[in-house]
């Protein structure tokens, strides 16, 4: 890109930028040591890589969405929390916010992951342990009281019976009497990734796609600030997927879920900025701020070239960051906080739109008080204090970090070729559900995760504390640890909820959300009929088993 071409850019940039800070306050910016900052920094002259880079708010949005990067807005602080009972993890939600969080994060327990009650015999001995247990909207009443819907944005992580519990969640909405068109926030509903990396489905996959569709369908109809789909990359990295790997899968799965919104007649510019994206931020510095960087440009150019999308949402790349929790290690757990600390940086100087840290004491068991303290005062440091906030995209133009974005967009295109290859047709649906079907996706990432190890084994990939600096005057940690009195008191809850039923118009619900099934017609209103009847996940769940089945991955050698 010439001069001319260049300086015209920053011409288009400052025009926005001074748009966006007419609407609030001007202040300075300066270093520590009070020499002043511009918001962004370029080329003077002529640089040939320029036209992949870009300025900040512009196609290809390698430097970031928006024109005034953390100065007009900064990360949301959205800590993923969830243990015990609703009661308990209401009052750990409270405390998130009253300490500066700014949204919140839902962890659920593994019965309620797998669609099951915590009364189901495959419950036992799991119920509050790695996360919170919500088996009714009541469950979701008391998880959100005192907290107003309509005010706070929420995400939840939970993907095979994503759509009961968001149903649940709207319902608590109603209760408070929230209006389903003001609530904002965050679904993952993510099941390629399940099928790929997590293994926590419910069905086949095409009856998981088919309520996915319905959801997308319904958010844009009734909740048009709700994002329904969160892809999620984070789950693919924790089981041992390279970088390239994570950002290749993700954003695959991501043209999948574009390919079946165009499937249901939805309009692109209208669904796809309902989408947003979840990824780690793993301990390789500048391989993950090259990784961030590289999403959103080749996110935009496929969204614009490939599938039409005309609006610069609609090729936006808008994403969530956690810190690795795989990075993280039982052995000097304090070290933990440094390596948070950094991962969270990286997803700063990447551009992240909001932000979990994982507590130091994660790797043994849920954080405790303490800990999730710790965990949010990294990100506050950060924030208030390091003035990273100052400069949009401070590593652009790095020659070290434009080769590595680069190098990793081109690694990720291969990958998306071979996936298309498989499928046959073109699409990368087809390509994804094959390589479910073949085990190539578990397959590479199996590969991925034994060459660490390997490395790691051997002493070349070194971690401190675990195969080198082992010597410590450290004790051990006070860990939280979940009562049994919490699986037996939400049975009782449970069976107390059931008995005040009326069970005809349960029933009746019931039998209408399979009839739906059976049909065309989009399953989330008799859903949310159901679930105003209390009918409980397992129930709603075991009725679409017993009409979709249930999925077994197969044997692989």
């Amino acid at each position: 890109m010439n001069a001319d071409e260049i300086e015209a850019g920053r011409a288009r940039w400052q025009a926005r930028y001074d748009a966006a800070m007419a609407r609030g306050p001007r202040k300075e910016h300066r270093t520590l040591s009070g020499l002043e900052v511009a918001p962004i920094y370029g080329p003077e002259g002529d640089d040939p890589r320029f036209e992949r880079i870009g300025w900040p708010g512009e196609y290809p949005y390698t430097r970031g969405l928006y024109a005034t990067g953390y100065r007009g807005r900064p990360w949301t602080i959205r800590q993923f929390a969830g243990f015990g009972n609703a009661r308990q993890t209401n009052e750990r939600y409270k405390m998130i916010l009253r300490n500066g969080g700014g949204g919140l994060s839902v962890a659920f327990d593994m019965p309620t992951l797998m669609g099951r009650d915590s009364d189901d015999p495959h419950a036992l001995g799991e119920v509050g342990h790695c996360g919170v247990a919500v088996d009714s909207a009541a469950d979701m009443d008391v998880l959100f009281d005192g907290i107003p819907l309509g005010e706070v944005t929420t995400s939840m992580t939970i993907s095979g019976p994503a759509v009961p519990i968001f149903c649940m969640y709207l319902v608590a909405a109603e209760r408070q009497g929230v209006p389903a068109g003001r609530l904002n926030g965050t679904l993952q509903t993510d099941i390629f990734k399940e099928y790929i990396a997590q293994k926590e489905w419910l069905f086949p996959p095409q009856p998981h796609l088919r309520l996915i569709g319905d959801l997308m369908e319904y958010c844009v109809a009734e909740i048009p600030a709700y994002k329904p789909l969160s892809v999620s990359g984070y789950h693919i990295r924790e089981a041992g997927a390279t970088a390239a790997q994570e950002l290749a899968f993700t954003l695959a799965d991501g043209f999948g879920y574009v390919e079946l919104g165009l499937s249901r007649g939805l309009d692109v510019d209208v669904f796809a900025p309902g989408l947003s994206f979840f990824f780690d931020a793993h301990i390789d510095f500048f391989e993950e701020i090259a990784k961030f960087r590289a999403a959103r440009r080749i996110w935009a150019r496929w969204m614009r070239d490939v599938y039409g999308a005309r609006t610069e949402k609609a090729r936006w790349l808008r994403f969530h960051t956690q810190t690795a929790g795989v990075s993280l290690t039982a052995q000097q757990p304090d070290n933990n906080i440094v390596r948070t600390a950094i991962e969270a940086l990286a997803a700063v100087l990447g551009g992240t739109n909001s932000l979990h840290t994982n507590a130091l004491d994660e790797v043994l068991a849920l954080p405790s008080e303490k800990a999730a303290e710790i965990a949010l005062r990294t990100q506050q440091v950060i924030m208030e204090e390091t003035e990273v906030v100052n400069v949009v995209d401070p590593l652009g133009g790095s020659w070290y970090v434009e080769a590595l974005t680069d190098r990793l967009e081109a690694e990720a295109e291969a990958i998306f070729t071979k996936i298309r290859d498989m499928g046959g047709d073109g699409t990368m649906t087809s390509g994804i559900l094959r390589g479910i079907e073949d085990g190539w996706f578990t397959t590479e990432i199996a590969e991925s995760a034994f060459d660490y190890q390997r490395k790691l084994e051997k002493g070349d990939k070194k971690i401190v504390g675990v195969n080198c600096h082992t010597s410590t005057v450290e004790q051990p940690l006070e860990i939280l640890r979940i009562s049994h009195e919490v699986e037996r008191e939400q049975h009782r809850t449970l069976a107390a909820r059931r008995a005040v039923r009326d069970r005809a118009v349960l029933d009746g619900a019931l039998a209408a959300l399979v009839a739906a099934a059976r049909s065309d017609r989009n399953m989330i209103p008799p859903m949310l009929d159901a679930v105003r009847a209390e009918a409980t996940l397992g129930e709603i769940c075991d009725a679409l088993r017993e009409e979709w089945g249930t999925y077994s991955e197969p044997a692989r050698f």
